[in-house]
């Protein structure tokens, strides 16, 4: 059962839906013709009813109206041609005493009947049913009439249904011959309707079959599309755009990736090249290798915040929430950045206070990674500050330093992974930091937001950092 289910499901769509279609108006139409059959079957009873009722209530009329019984006896065969049926019985009978005249061609013993008396008019509702040994339907009635003479005579009249019984034979199989027609001539309709049906669907297969890695900008052309399979365009068609923006976001990555790798590896290889090309003294090998642990620090960091990112890209783990109170993290901050702060003559300050419920570990990295971009590139003798406010159902961070104006096409490359405003500091970080600080905010369910308010020559550079309040429950 389970490999008939499975070829079924395997079976083509327009397959499927032919058929399924066949069978429910195979359904619809065996459903009408068994109530037409049914229908028939009744209306051939309701009128062996009144054939026989009729009968009774002729022969009691006739006899009523002192039709002598001596003459009713003596045209026997009269009455076999009343009946227009050689099956049809009629009997006549006084009571207690042999039937006077006795039609049954067929000696179909009658069913038990109980005469309708004297005075009671005939009714269909006093039909009885019953059936011949060879399983043909009866219909019979049974009354009482008062001869001249005083006498009480019975007359029983019942009819062999063998005529509407075959009529009903042949109309039942011309229904069964016009349901097995119905199946078929649908299922071959349904199936070239629903070839035709599917037509835009082969196309969009055809067309989604088309596209590759480097056709990503290919897009399924809505034109002549039903109503039903624009939305799956326009879905398929965004799913397109996202691959392709990720696909290019992939390989700008690779590329830059390579390029960050290559320059410390090949500063690596030329300074051991050097070194190796003549003797040095220990104090030459020792000054190389504390500038190639340098470099071999600055890709162990990359390599790490490469894998931050990768890993918060497709976090599925919780976040571990707790409260924090924000002007100790200031202060501990604040702390940390002084001594590089002191050396470019920067003050670090910091303003307002409140609770925030968040990943403590990656608060701190995300505000860290912030400050310690505005020491690097503010001016040198200006003021760092760190501020926070309640902003509707949102707690505002924001970090805020003096320096070179920025561009908005900079500021809308700033959280792009490897991206450096002046290339010339290229030396001085990976190009992770912010890249970090928005995977951060993105777990958080936040979001953060560069904005550079120009003065020239200088400007005032905002970061901000907006969370959500309450913080959002994540999901494990």
């Amino acid at each position: 059962m389970s490999a008939l289910a499975q070829r079924w499901h395997a079976a083509s769509l327009t397959l499927r839906s032919a058929m399924l279609f066949a069978l429910v108006a195979t359904l619809v139409v065996s459903m009408v013709g068994g109530y037409l059959y049914n229908a028939m079957r009744q209306e051939m009873l309701h009128r062996s009813d009144l054939q026989v009722t009729g009968r009774i209530e002729y022969y009691r009329n006739m006899l009523s109206r002192q039709f002598p019984l001596d003459r009713l006896i003596a045209n026997t065969g009269l009455f076999e041609n009343m009946l227009g049926n050689e099956q049809d019985i009629l009997i006549f009978q006084l009571q207690g005493q042999a039937p006077l005249i006795n039609v049954n061609p067929s000696s179909i013993p009658p069913p038990l009947i109980t005469p309708t008396p004297v005075d009671k008019p005939q009714l269909p509702s006093a039909v009885k049913a019953g059936e011949t040994a060879q399983g043909i339907p009866l219909r019979g009635v049974s009354a009482l009439v008062k001869l001249e003479d005083g006498g009480i005579l019975q007359i029983t009249v019942v009819h062999v249904m063998v005529n509407e019984q075959k009529m009903l034979a042949r109309y039942l199989w011309r229904v069964i011959a016009a349901v097995i027609a119905a199946f078929i001539t649908i299922a071959l309709l349904g199936y070239w309707v629903m070839q035709r049906a599917l037509q835009p669907l082969r196309r969009m297969a055809t067309e989604a079959a088309a596209i590759a890695p480097h056709t990503l900008t290919t897009r399924l052309s809505e034109q002549g599309a039903p109503q039903e399979l624009q939305r799956l365009i326009i879905s398929f068609n965004a799913m397109l755009d996202r691959i392709n923006e990720g696909y290019q976001r992939l390989t700008q990555f690779s590329a830059d990736l390579a390029h960050e790798i290559r320059t410390p590896v090949g500063a690596l290889m030329g300074q051991c090249q050097v070194a190796l090309y003549q003797p040095r003294s220990v104090e030459e090998y020792e000054t190389l290798l504390s500038s190639n642990m340098e470099e071999l620090e600055r890709i162990s960091r990359t390599i790490e915040n490469i894998l931050f990112l990768a890993r918060a890209t497709h976090a599925q783990s919780a976040l571990h929430y707790r409260s924090v109170d924000l002007a100790t993290e200031f202060q501990r901050v604040t702390d940390y950045f002084e001594g590089l702060a002191e050396e470019r003559n920067l003050s670090l300050v910091y303003e307002g206070q409140g609770q925030l419920q968040v990943d403590a570990m990656l608060f701190q990295r995300a505000l860290s990674n912030l400050v310690a971009n505005a020491v690097r590139y503010a001016n040198e003798g200006s003021q760092i500050t760190l501020r926070t406010s309640r902003v509707q159902d949102k707690q505002l961070i924001q970090v805020i330093n003096q320096g070179p104006p920025v561009t908005q096409a900079q500021l809308e490359k700033l959280f792009d992974r490897f991206y450096r405003a002046e290339t010339s500091r290229s030396s001085h970080g990976s190009g992770l930091g912010l890249s970090i600080v928005r995977a951060i905010m993105t777990l958080h369910a936040g979001e953060v937001l560069a904005q550079c308010h120009a003065q020239p020559p200088d400007a005032e550079i905002i970061f901000s950092l907006f969370f959500p309040l309450p913080a959002p429950e994540h999901i494990a």
